[in-house]
């Protein structure tokens, strides 16, 4: 929705010039689309590289447990 002001005069731009904005525009309105694309990989990436950490985290947990186990199997003294 665009705001009329009565108080501003209209202003006139060589259709040359005026191609050429609109050709800026476009070009700015493209380098934005490729930046949301590569803001979207990126947070994708991310996203994959985060559950394949958690796997790490949770496969290196379930070591250190079974690792507890047979230190407590092997070192502690039977009957305590």
């Amino acid at each position: 929705m665009r705001e009329e002001h009565k108080d501003v005069a209209p202003i006139f731009v060589k259709i040359d010039e005026y191609k050429e904005i609109i050709e800026i525009i476009n070009s700015i309105k493209g380098k934005l689309d490729e930046g949301r694309a590569t803001i979207k990989k990126i947070e994708e990436l991310k996203s994959h590289e985060e559950a394949e950490l958690d796997q790490w985290r949770n496969e290196l947990d379930e070591v250190q447990r079974k690792m507890s186990f047979i230190d407590k199997t092997l070192f502690e003294p039977e009957g305590l």
